[in-house]
């Protein structure tokens, strides 16, 4: 990581926890936060790592739902997925915007728009549900929870959408199969990369990577932190669970700054997004 005397080792495959009990000084502290509206900062830190990944830039969201309301978008023709939306459609009064869960055609997995069952939930061991109600309590769902929330009247759900793999589970875990091979994940795959996380405090963190070679030039191109790589940072920066949203050419955010919109966009449209508005409005 880029520190102001030069660049510090904080994470090594052959020495990586297998939980994070907080955020790491050594990461957590050199994110510069800046206030963009209320209930929404952002700031960002650089980060070296092997090959593809030898320049890094990551961007940072920290959200307050306490102040936020969040909504799944509809695509412009009214129907529910069009496999084409873009952070750059994000309503005019979107202070936050992102692309949520996987997709192919059709978003992965569980959806819950405006409190309506659109998609049931898919099958898969590190497939969590992030879950928004209508008091704007955020919850990570395991994947063997959701059957018991979906049918329970306590677990209703204003939104709802499912992704995957898990990066940390529990309270700071980092899944076993992220932390040895043979267990389904490529551990050592390279991609632009974006996640979602809960910090112990409630709030929601949001973590893109964008490359940092050839001056930003090509900022877009799929070059990236591995799986774990990733899991590691959501839980320097104090994550206590945290999923992988699409990444690669999909990735793409928006945050509303002092009545100027920050773009990063993605190379493709994609199935579903995810906006906070201020709560009230």
């Amino acid at each position: 990581m880029r520190a102001p005397h030069g660049w510090e080792t904080w994470w090594q495959d052959d020495a990586a926890p297998t939980r994070w009990t907080g955020p790491l000084p050594a990461v957590a502290d050199r994110v510069r936060w800046r206030v963009a509206s209320p209930g929404v900062e952002w700031g960002e830190i650089s980060l070296a790592g092997e090959g593809e990944a030898y320049r890094i830039r990551v961007i940072v969201a920290r959200l307050d739902p306490a102040a936020l309301e969040f909504r799944l978008v509809k695509p412009k023709d009214g129907r529910v997925f069009a496999g084409r939306w873009a952070v750059e459609e994000a309503p005019a009064d979107a202070v936050f915007a992102v692309n949520a869960g996987q997709f192919q055609d059709r978003p992965w997995g569980w959806v819950v728009q405006e409190g309506e069952e659109r998609q049931a939930p898919g099958r898969g061991p590190l497939a969590p549900a992030v879950l928004i109600d209508d008091a704007g309590l955020v919850q990570f769902v395991a994947p063997d929870s959701i059957a018991a929330m979906r049918g329970s009247a306590r677990g209703s759900a204003r939104l709802a959408f499912q992704s995957y793999p898990t990066l940390l589970e529990g309270d700071g875990e980092v899944p076993a199969p992220l932390r040895a091979d043979g267990s389904g994940i490529d551990r050592t795959h390279r991609d632009s990369r974006l996640a979602m996380g809960i910090q112990r405090d409630g709030k929601l963190l949001v973590a893109m990577t964008r490359f940092e070679g050839l001056s930003g030039v090509l900022e877009n191109l799929p070059f990236g932190l591995t799986t774990p790589e990733m899991a590691a940072v959501m839980g320097a920066l104090g994550a206590s669970r945290a999923v992988l949203l699409d990444g690669g050419i999909s990735s793409q955010m928006l945050i509303q700054d002092g009545g100027a919109r920050q773009i990063w966009s993605g190379w493709r449209k994609v199935a579903l997004g995810l906006v906070a508005l201020p709560r009230g409005w």
